[in-house]
């Protein structure tokens, strides 16, 4: 779990910078998309599929580690 939560930080401190650095520089498409009002949409694609990738990790997660408590390592 501990690698987990730290492997999430990581991403979403790279995600922060690269979307920090995409501001700077004027893309025609972003700017087109902008204007149309159509990149509030892949936004909100964007998040619908990381947090449904997310969701679906932590479940695995759980499920996982109920698994190792009921079957412990033998020695």
């Amino acid at each position: 779990m501990k690698y987990f939560v730290s492997s999430l930080l990581f991403l979403v401190i790279l995600f922060c910078t690269l979307v920090t650095s995409a501001q700077s520089s004027s893309v025609e498409m972003a700017d087109l998309m902008r204007s149309n009002g159509k990149i509030y949409v892949v936004v909100a694609v964007v998040l619908v599929i990381l947090l449904t990738l997310f969701s679906y990790l932590i479940r695995l997660d759980r499920r996982l580690k109920k698994i190792e408590d009921q079957h412990p390592k033998h020695s």
